[in-house]
């Protein structure tokens, strides 16, 4: 018994970045224990910490039997096969315990909500190796790391051009290691977001002029930022573990969006699962850095007394607004040469 399943872009992207490693332990997607598991405990039904659900949605009439095999086609073509295991509901409880909310402004909701909640779990097998070309594996880069021989590498996440706050938290990072990761996310994201060209710009053009040839790499990321706030945070954690990361940083508000989650809610939920288990990864919890007209510097709570008098707010959100409105963010959030690099790249928002 077979079956042919039209798969979208991030769920062929999912495929690829289970085949590279990259996604490990998952051998596929989730079945239904792991699943559970998962949106209940954060671990796997192995017991490792895994804390973002990967799941295959497949229409409400698809007939489906352990064993079956289904053919995944993408624009037409059988890209991969799953072996199927079991199949289950992804249910309005299990989004809300996933996202915190089941307000459909939330993106990461809105989208979840958009598909099947029928979901099949089962191993599965890319077919197209052609895809795996311009993948990031995690092969690879242990291997750059090796040859550049840095024995400490801290990872960094961001889906926005560098600005004078994230580059006080990497130079925290290169303090604390041998080298830094720049990973910027370039799968799907919301509407109004830096486009990909406009993130890479700003950190080419940050590597270029201002930091250590020898001390940073960078690679583009591809999968889909899901804004699911703690546990994503955690979770790309683990997938730069699985690249070769000894050390991550997790700032402020963590792959949040639009106030859904506390400041530091990340910073709870990754200091929980980090003392109970073995993440295999060293977390950096970082507080917000701001710019402190008093002190005259970019500076964060911990170490600076004017937050509640001094504090100038340093964020891609307010980054986006400036440019949006035609105005030239000031020197004190972002570098001159890296605003010139973003508009230099043409389109720099996600229409």
């Amino acid at each position: 018994m077979t079956d042919f399943i039209v798969i979208n872009e991030e769920t062929l992207q999912d495929i690829i970045n289970i085949e590279t490693g990259l996604l490990h332990p998952l051998q596929g997607f989730m079945n239904e224990a792991d699943f559970r598991s998962v949106v209940d405990t954060y671990l796997l039904s192995g017991g490792q910490v895994f804390t973002i659900p990967v799941t295959l949605d497949v229409p409400e009439d698809t007939a489906l039997k352990s064993g079956q095999i289904l053919h995944l086609l993408f624009q037409g073509k059988h890209v991969a096969d799953m072996e199927v295991e079991d199949s289950y509901r992804m249910t309005d409880a299990d989004i809300e315990k996933v996202f915190c909310t089941l307000d459909m402004t939330h993106p990461g909701v809105k989208k979840e909500k958009e598909r099947s909640p029928l979901r099949v779990g089962g191993k599965t097998t890319l077919l197209d190796k052609t895809l795996l070309e311009d993948a990031l594996k995690p092969e690879n880069t242990k291997k750059i790391f090796a040859d550049k021989g840095w024995k400490s590498v801290v990872g960094f996440q961001t889906r926005n051009p560098i600005h004078k706050a994230h580059e006080h938290l990497q130079r925290i990072g290169l303090e604390v290691c041998d080298g830094l990761f720049i990973n910027p996310i370039i799968g799907w994201k919301k509407k109004g977001d830096f486009t990909q060209e406009a993130v890479v710009a700003a950190y080419e053009k940050m590597v270029e002029e201002f930091y250590p040839q020898n001390s940073v790499y960078m690679a583009g990321l591809k999968t889909q930022m899901r804004y699911a706030g703690p546990r994503e945070a955690v979770f790309h954690a683990i997938i730069r573990r699985n690249l070769g990361c000894t050390h991550f940083i997790i700032g402020r508000d963590h792959a949040g969006v639009g106030g859904f989650y506390g400041a530091y809610d990340a910073h709870a939920l990754a200091r929980k699962l980090s003392e109970q288990y073995d993440i295999g990864i060293q977390l950096l919890l970082l507080h917000e850095p701001y710019y402190c007209k008093k002190c005259g510097m970019v500076v964060s709570e911990k170490n600076c007394s004017h937050y509640q008098t001094d504090r100038i707010e340093i964020s891609g959100t307010i980054i986006r607004q400036y440019i949006n409105e035609g105005a030239i963010p000031d020197e004190i959030m972002l570098r001159k040469e890296i605003f010139d690099a973003i508009l230099a790249c043409g389109q720099v928002f996600i229409e």
